[in-house]
């Protein structure tokens, strides 16, 4: 059984920061990719970032150059550093593993999720 637990979601105005992490236990974390995802009410939930086992980076184009995805496989945690933060940004942030590289953007191929944490953007 794997357990991912979020925290960092808040309030904060358009323009600002926040940084999520996401505490994984229960299985081999370095070797796993960890992804990010957000879902918005009413919409569907969609890919924020993603990171390889080694260190590689992907990103939705709505986030790119705002959000930064990051792990320290010594403490089994994944952030997701999110800077520059707009309205649309609003949504539950919700981390997930999967043991692959592909198909980084589809929510069907990560096996374990997060309760998720929300992120709120006034403007």
């Amino acid at each position: 059984q794997v357990q991912l637990e979020e925290s960092g979601g808040g309030l904060v105005q358009a323009g600002g920061s926040l940084r999520l992490s996401c505490v994984a236990s229960g299985r081999t974390f370095s070797r796993y990719v960890m992804g990010w995802f957000r879902q918005a009410p009413g919409k569907e939930r969609e890919f924020v970032a993603a990171i390889s086992w080694s260190g590689g980076q992907y990103y939705a184009d709505s986030v790119k150059g705002r959000f930064t995805i990051s792990r320290d496989n010594a403490k089994n945690t994944v952030y997701l550093q999110m800077n520059s933060l707009k309205p649309e940004d609003t949504a539950v942030y919700y981390c997930a593993s999967k043991p692959s590289i592909v198909s980084l953007t589809t929510k069907s191929a990560y096996d374990y999720w997060g309760q998720g944490t929300q992120v709120t953007v006034s403007s």
